[in-house]
């Protein structure tokens, strides 16, 4: 019997597959606990309508994604940092910072999580860090420390 994955099953394959299982192994497993429904006409014209759709939100997200990345070249967040003699500084600028002051300053929501530092910023001067905002769009933003 030929099913629809509804969800990811370990031993058969991935959400949207259509596999073939025997009839039994189907009727006592699969179907009742929702895992898959029978390959029909009807389910799988459901499967490629559902595709479609899903490559559709896809897409808008990458091109959401790839707009707010020319956003974010645009603009520049400022930071102050207390520092002591021979320009060195007390503490590091974290990405909870710099996402913060994107916030105030420029009114853009960034999830600290997505920023990329490879290292807490512990000097003065300009950066440019990168922000993960899909998984094929990573942005800049320009971030300038100062002494304060």
């Amino acid at each position: 019997m030929k099913v629809i994955l509804l969800e990811d099953v370990k031993t058969l394959g991935k959400k949207g597959d259509i596999v073939d299982v025997s009839d039994g192994y189907a009727r006592n497993f699969v179907l009742p606990k929702k895992l898959g429904v029978e390959a029909n006409a009807k389910n799988k014209n459901d499967l490629k309508l559902q595709k479609a759709n899903a490559d559709k939100v896809a897409q808008e997200q990458l091109e959401a994604a790839q707009e707010l990345a020319k956003t974010l070249e645009t603009k520049e967040v400022t930071l102050t940092i207390k520092s002591g003699e021979g320009g060195r500084t007390f503490g590091s600028i974290s990405s909870k910072e710099i996402a913060q002051a994107a916030k105030e300053q420029c009114g853009l929501e960034l999830d600290k999580k997505k920023i990329q530092l490879p290292e807490a910023i512990k000097a003065l001067g300009a950066y440019e860090v990168g922000i993960k905002l899909h998984p094929k769009v990573t942005g800049k933003l320009r971030v300038k420390v100062i002494e304060g």
